[in-house]
């Protein structure tokens, strides 16, 4: 229990002196006219006055004290609002009689939320500062922040208490305002194209769209399970069948996996969908997508990430196959050959199960030699036909499909493709996937008979791709967990939160 903290105790007791001197601890009036940040900008020019103040002007700002300075009769006090931060001089004199000693000494603290009135002005030591003559408790913080200079340095504190890192590490802000922008000029970038935004079901009868293995709950009124959506990619290909060309959906996914630092079991994604395109397309436009992105967040064309440094100017396209011994130097005389695959992955001690298929190999041996040599932005196209269940096979060579993913940093940022519109083919690729979930895959495709139906009407030539947005953030923020691009990330449950649910159950 919090409230047993002896410094909460001590906090706690000064709210209730607070409340017997006539102050609300807890206002609910606040007065302010300006953040911080405008209030650095506009009196910039004080700095260049002979006397460096200027007592005819008068600001109000709010903000959360941060650090705390009582020299005598006069104090400094560091001011934070999502702006910024300013320093604040608070004098005994220039405020209500018996207000500096027996209030704000005694009762007014570090993490406190409150509300100056004042000048600006620059200090001896060439600092713009607000100078107080009236100071308000808007809300009083009961618990005590970490101490200043050192901050939260155990992170799975700081993802549990995302409000307490936020108050703490300006840079944590910085990052989820990126996210925010990224969202944002996402919208707009596909609206500015003509797509329609729309939405789709959370709650799926069907786990489709991907292979993955879905969340169940209980619909109670309906006396049946449903599954959280692992993709939505279906219904916005329905969509399509009933005649929208253009169509975009922004929201999130869950997958019941593993969680490490590019997984989290709930994550937010960008599916489009675009009739009368291909794949090559699809590349286009996400070339452009990307300038977009760089030219409105004023990122430079090489971006560091890590240790390695990712070059924008220029993309680059390789079909998987010949990305196998070009990138990640695996005998070209092997990769088409499911017997020598399976040798030459027990050769290097890796675990094989000789049930796959020629395809599904192709993509071990991509997992495990090529992805994370791919740095700067590459289009890995043409993906074997069995691990491609929804995408269309290439007319050229029917054992591939018309696809592509795209990797930056050594992961996987997109994936695309020209969707599959025979019904009788995607049945057939339906029940095979039927027989790899009876097989034991458990992210195997269920069959789909209503997709299957729709596709019946006809759905005119597509291309559709989706983009993960919490990794594309990572990227462009140079995080390296996605717990760090998540204001509440799932985490492990704590042996009290274990202890309680027992309780309830």
């Amino acid at each position: 229990m919090i409230f047993d903290n002896k410094l909460i105790q001590q906090r706690i007791e000064k709210v209730k002196l607070l409340r017997d001197e006539g102050i609300n601890p807890y206002s609910n009036a606040s007065a302010r006219n300006t953040t911080i940040e405008k209030f650095i900008n506009v009196n910039s020019d004080i700095f260049h006055k002979e006397t460096k103040r200027d007592e005819n002007r008068h600001y109000t700002l709010s903000g959360r004290i941060k650090l705390f300075r009582i020299m005598g009769k006069a104090s400094f006090i560091q001011l934070e609002d999502e702006s910024g931060v300013l320093q604040v001089y608070v004098a005994r004199d220039n405020l209500a009689e018996g207000f500096y000693n027996e209030t704000f000494k005694k009762h007014i603290e570090v993490g406190d939320i409150v509300e100056v009135s004042g000048y600006p002005f620059v200090t001896g030591q060439g600092e713009l500062s607000i100078h107080a003559d009236t100071l308000v408790l808007l809300t009083k913080a009961i618990s005590p922040l970490p101490e200043k200079f050192h901050g939260i340095t155990d992170k799975e504190t700081r993802y549990r208490k995302r409000y307490l890192d936020l108050i703490m590490n300006a840079d944590v802000r910085k990052t989820f305002k990126i996210r925010s922008k990224v969202i944002s000029l996402t919208r707009r970038f596909f609206e500015d194209k003509g797509f329609l935004e729309v939405e789709t079901p959370m709650m799926h009868p069907i786990a489709g769209g991907a292979n993955a293995k879905p969340f169940i709950t209980h619909h109670n009124a309906l006396g049946i399970d449903r599954y959280l959506r692992i993709a939505p990619e279906l219904y916005l290909k329905r969509l399509i069948v009933g005649g929208f060309e253009a169509v975009f959906e922004i929201n999130r996914n869950f997958r019941n996996e593993g969680m490490d630092a590019t997984h989290n079991p709930e994550f937010t994604s960008i599916e489009f969908y675009w009739a009368y395109k291909t794949y090559k397309d699809l590349i286009e436009i996400t070339k452009e997508y990307f300038k977009y992105l760089f030219d409105h967040l004023s990122l430079p064309t090489i971006l560091h990430y890590g240790d390695m440094k990712v070059d924008f100017s220029s993309f680059s396209e390789v079909p998987l196959i010949e990305s196998l011994y070009t990138i990640g130097g695996v005998p070209k005389e092997i990769v088409n050959d499911k017997e020598k695959i399976v040798d030459f992955l027990k050769s290097k001690n890796i675990t094989v199960n000789c049930a796959m298929s020629l395809g599904q190999l192709q993509g071990e041996l991509f997992d495990e030699f090529v992805e994370d040599k791919l740095i700067n932005p590459t289009f890995i196209t043409e993906y074997p036909v069995e691990i491609s269940p929804l995408a269309r096979r290439s007319d050229i060579n029917p054992d591939v499909t018309e696809r592509f993913e795209l990797f930056i940093a050594g992961r996987e940022i997109a994936n695309a493709f020209s969707e599959l519109n025979d019904p009788i083919d995607q049945y057939e690729r339906f029940k095979a996937q039927v027989e790899s979930k009876e097989s034991g895959d458990d992210e195997a495709h269920e069959m789909d008979m209503d997709f299957v139906e729709a596709l019946s009407y006809g759905m005119a030539p597509t291309a559709g791709q989706g983009i993960g947005i919490d990794r594309l953030v990572m990227l462009l923020t140079n995080e390296h967990s996605i717990r760090d691009v998540l204001l509440f990330p799932a985490m492990k449950p704590l042996s009290s939160e274990i202890k309680i649910e027992d309780e309830l159950n």
